[in-house]
């Protein structure tokens, strides 16, 4: 699947035109509203303002956490609009609903250069189940649409894959910066390819681990995953994360590795913990020794090392997923030191979306990478080879 061979927004003329944008405006917020991390806004303001410079009218939708198909307060956009007039130095005009009056009445008023967000798409139980209806009344707005919320690219859903089936449709910079970065190093990777792989399951992480086996020459494996693999081994690994029924696919994903000549890397020590609690009693353990009652949350300092050293020389590394519990300080030394080990090569590197993502933000080691993807699942889908709807659907050149 060529991916780079999708229109953009620059291949269409967009003058005098309504135009549905699909962002990703799902940015984490506090308890009175304040959004914590503002990337996904920024990332979607260079398709913004091309439209509004080129004098579309612009129409943006998103959807915000897991409302179930129902209206609920606390995942309403409205702080969202008001977020983006301040980012845009515009006012951002916000429609109360996603196909109703208020948004009928909001969109008829747009003038060229203009800009109205609808409400959050999961009001409607319609958007996930990619009900026609309501792709085709969403679709009736415009005369455009153009998708550039890559974290939802891997998504059957209304906004994401329905409503190309009713106007021309187009993908904007933001998706077209994430493919032309992950196709490049997927296709003609600066060697050595290091593939670092952490976060909770095996299980989500399978079709990943067997296409990047394939292409990689060293593979890191920590986070709560790497306890099925160390207990696929024969070890004991107290009250740790264990996927007891995925015990001989990490026996199979050893083999494979061994067979394909790619160096597999698991922690050789880890950070444990009495239990799940970020104030824990904790101490450092080999990774074949950790007592009955404990739970690894980290890897330890020897594996820090271990995983370090082998970064050191990468040519191109891909990570996804943390070491360990990066977000509770006493735990986040193995995703700093690994963190720091990327950036201090010099490599090529590509950070696929969420928690891997939010770490490197957090330690301030964003500028040393050359691409922090916006989507953690829709990255990992991309890596595993799948076609991801969001785009395969979009217009070609």
């Amino acid at each position: 699947m060529n991916y780079l061979n999708k229109k953009t927004v620059s291949d269409i003329d967009v003058t005098n035109k309504k135009v549905l944008v699909r962002c990703d405006f799902n940015v984490p917020f506090d308890e009175n509203g304040n959004i914590t991390d503002t990337k996904r806004i920024d990332e979607s303001l260079k398709t913004i303002k091309y439209l509004v410079d080129n004098k579309a009218k612009v129409i943006l939708c998103s959807h915000l956490g897991r409302p179930k198909g129902k209206f609920n307060k606390k995942f309403s956009l409205e702080f969202v609009a008001k977020e983006l007039s301040k980012s845009l130095n515009m006012d951002v005009k916000f429609a109360r609903d996603v196909i109703g009056e208020s948004a009928e009445t909001t969109i008829s008023q747009l003038k060229n250069g203009e800009i109205c967000l609808l409400e959050n798409l999961r009001f409607h139980k319609e958007e996930e189940e990619n009900d026609p209806k309501f792709s085709e009344k969403l679709a009736s707005f415009a005369d455009v649409y153009v998708n550039d919320a890559f974290g939802t690219c891997h998504r059957a859903h209304a906004s994401i894959a329905g409503v190309t089936e009713c106007l021309p449709a187009v993908c904007g910079f933001l998706i077209q910066k994430e493919m032309s970065a992950m196709s490049e190093i997927l296709d003609n990777p600066k060697r050595p390819f290091i593939s670092i792989l952490g976060g909770a399951k095996v299980s989500d992480k399978i079709g990943v681990i067997n296409s990047l086996l394939e292409k990689v020459d060293k593979l890191i494996i920590g986070g709560g995953m790497a306890y099925t693999f160390i207990n696929s081994l024969g070890y004991s690994i107290g009250t740790s994360l264990c996927e007891s029924d995925k015990l001989d696919l990490a026996r199979d994903i050893v083999a494979k590795a061994k067979e394909k000549n790619v160096k597999l890397f698991l922690p050789v020590d880890n950070k444990v913990g009495r239990e799940y609690d970020p104030n824990t009693e904790s101490q450092i353990v080999d990774a074949d020794k950790i007592p009955d009652g404990w739970m690894g949350l980290d890897i330890g300092t020897k594996t820090a090392e271990l995983f370090s050293e082998a970064i050191k020389d990468a040519g191109t590394v891909v990570w996804n997923g943390p070491m360990g519990v990066s977000e509770w300080d006493n735990f986040a030394n193995g995703t700093i030191a690994v963190a720091k080990a990327i950036a201090d090569s010099g490599a090529v590197s590509i950070i696929g979306g969420g928690d891997s993502a939010a770490a490197i933000e957090k330690l301030g080691f964003a500028d040393k990478m050359t691409h922090i993807s916006t989507g953690g699942g829709a990255s990992l889908q991309f890596l595993e080879g799948k076609e991801l709807p969001g785009i395969l659907h979009l217009n070609d050149k």
